[in-house]
């Protein structure tokens, strides 16, 4: 932080004294700052659209999966470029409802995608449970993966 204090006052006294050659080196710094800022920005704003056109939908059924993993997870990549990565937290709702019913302590278990799907392939799993508040039952929730946060291939 104190380097970087004295970075600004040292660039501040250069272009006060040397206006005639510290502005255009000056410009230029902004101009590259400002393009590596838009690549950055046009990259997470891709992401962000990949990771929305993901289809996740998560359901209660002890019927098709193992008792410590109740959850069905069906997932479809939409994309046209292979899912590399994925993480989420999964949320449990009341129907008709915007409180969040799963706890979340630091020993919740943490939900991760395959491991590469590629674009337009499907992909099934059962998932377990996370720690619901006490006196909700899992058969009358809603549950849905939140805080998506995934990679692609280019």
């Amino acid at each position: 932080m104190l380097i970087g204090v004295l970075l600004v006052i040292t660039w501040l006294i250069l272009l006060l004294r040397y206006p005639a050659k510290a502005l255009p080196v000056s410009l230029a710094a902004f101009i590259g700052l400002g393009l590596v800022a838009a690549w950055v920005l046009w990259q997470e704003n891709r992401e962000t659209r990949q990771v929305e056109r993901l289809e996740l939908r998560i359901t209660y059924a002890p019927e098709h999966c193992p008792a410590d993993r109740p959850l069905l997870l069906n997932m479809n990549n939409g994309n046209d470029v292979p899912l590399t990565e994925l993480h989420w937290r999964i949320a449990a709702y009341a129907p008709g409802d915007t409180i969040n019913l799963a706890d979340t302590p630091y020993t919740a278990p943490r939900y991760r995608g395959p491991g590469e799907l590629q674009a337009g392939a499907s992909w099934q799993d059962c998932l377990p449970l996370p720690p619901l508040r006490p006196g909700y039952r899992p058969q009358t929730l809603e549950f849905r993966a939140e805080r998506l946060q995934g990679s692609f291939s280019n």
